[in-house]
């Protein structure tokens, strides 16, 4: 793809390279795999900074336009914009390199840290940590609830359905799918009785257009070959996708030395990815529900602990898959008494591969399709319905996760004033000093490490 001169004047930009070589590529998406810190808003501002206004690898524009491409799809969204950018660059490749570059460094990280937890989670120095990083996970989780609140509850209708999605499933049990569905209905009805009020999801991210000199592939800059759309290549990868997932399901269903769990992790982590609308927070009582209620792969207790480590390491926040998978095939002891960590192991791997499988296939697939709509009120009414009923969810998510750290043996039981002291502490640090998550989580796990160490806690 050629550059675009620059423009005329003692402050042009250089000549930009024609092309982006592969490995300059390679080793961007490697880094970033490292540094994603900070949630999806955090990563997707990395990614701005390099690749627009540093690299100008991308223009504003069509970095915002691939921005929008991914809100309205189900899924971590920040990798999936990755995964976007290095398909337009690099066609397929480099969509593969960017989207599992973005996941893989996490997955190693969680898998050792699963290791650990399962290991030495008795030991006091170990267990303190965690007592100390459960309170903040309250607060992070009601921080991220209040950002998608500010710029999806724009209407009284939008609010109604937050409360409602919140009573359903926090005193009625509701399965997620339901309260998705029903969103995506009231939504619709909204957008033609309140237009104005349901906008779209990913309104909140139309930010201003700013000038940072000529990109590689610019606002003009026609869309290469490979990125053009059609049904061929559509029905294609649509087939590869669902072919590859259906084979891997399959010979983990025939693996004669495995137990059965690994098969309906394949299962049911291919739905959780279907529903991921509104990022990792609103499907995680999805994956309690399964993992915790229905399977049993693993505790309520141990799903915040392995929230927490999904807090503190790069990547998407649905990466805590691979603690479930990892807790699960430990516990359950899938590959017999004595491969415990090759169970965790499998078990972490398989659980994001059948994760992430759905998001490659929405972009290398579906891309252009969700594109063509973009704008149109029949497709952003029910996604801000949705978007209306993820803050409902993430509400029942904090409360959820109150009862169990603040109140470990029910409300009926000793309140822990010490982890409510530390969750306040952390709300007081993201909501009025803004605070990093990771930032927060050390200091959580220090304090508490201290406390237990000193018989407080």
């Amino acid at each position: 793809m050629s550059a675009p001169a620059p423009s005329a004047g003692t402050d042009a930009p250089p000549v930009l390279p024609a092309t982006v070589p592969f490995g300059e590529a390679f080793r961007f998406w490697l880094k970033l795999g490292f540094i994603s810190f900070g949630g999806p808003a955090g990563q997707i501002a990395i990614m701005h900074e390099a690749l627009v206004e540093r690299r100008r690898w991308i223009s504003e524009g069509r970095f915002l336009h691939a921005l929008n491409y991914c809100m309205v799809l189900p899924g971590p969204e920040a990798q999936q914009l990755a995964t976007y950018i290095g398909w337009l660059m690099h066609r397929t490749p480099g969509a593969l390199i960017a989207g599992g570059l973005f996941v893989l460094p996490s997955l190693f990280l969680l898998i050792a840290l699963s290791w650990v937890y399962l290991a030495f989670g008795d030991v006091p120095a170990v267990g303190g940590v965690l007592a100390g990083i459960k309170p903040a996970v309250i607060a992070i989780v009601l921080a991220a609830g209040w950002r998608i609140a500010s710029r999806s509850l724009r209407h009284p209708a939008a609010w109604a359905i937050a409360i409602a999605a919140f009573v359903a499933i926090a005193a009625f049990d509701v399965p997620f799918p339901a309260i998705v569905l029903a969103a995506a209905a009231l939504g619709a009805i909204g957008g033609r009785l309140a237009p104005s009020g349901f906008g779209g999801a990913g309104a909140g991210h139309g930010a201003a257009r700013a000038a940072h000199g000529p990109a590689l592939i610019d606002d003009d800059t026609p869309p290469p070959a490979h990125a053009r759309f059609s049904r061929g290549h559509f029905a294609a990868v649509l087939a590869v996708g669902i072919g590859l997932g259906a084979l891997g399901w399959g010979l983990l269903h025939a693996w004669p030395s495995a137990s059965p769990v690994f098969a309906d992790m394949a299962g049911f982590f291919t739905k959780a990815a279907l529903l991921t609308f509104g990022g990792a927070y609103a499907v995680l009582p999805y994956v309690y529900q399964g993992a915790v209620e229905h399977y049993g792969w693993l505790t309520g207790p141990q799903m915040i602990d392995g929230l927490a480590l999904g807090e503190t390491t790069p990547g998407p926040l649905i990466m805590i898959v691979a603690f479930v998978g990892f807790v699960g095939g430990w516990t359950l002891q899938a590959l017999g008494p004595d491969a415990l960590f090759a169970a965790g192991a499998a078990g972490a791997v398989v659980a994001t591969a059948f994760t992430f499988l759905p998001s490659f296939v929405f972009i290398l697939a579906g891309g252009p399709l969700v594109e063509a709509t973009r704008g149109s009120l029949r497709v952003t009414a029910p996604l801000a319905g949705i978007s209306a009923a993820v803050v409902g969810v993430i509400a029942a998510l904090a409360l959820f996760f109150a009862q169990h750290v603040l109140w470990p043996q029910g409300f009926g039981g000793r309140f822990d004033a010490v982890a409510a002291a530390l969750g306040a502490a952390a709300a007081v640090a993201l909501f009025r000093y803004k605070v990093g998550v990771v930032r927060l989580i050390l200091a959580c796990g220090a304090a508490g490490l201290v406390l237990r160490l000193a018989g407080l806690h």
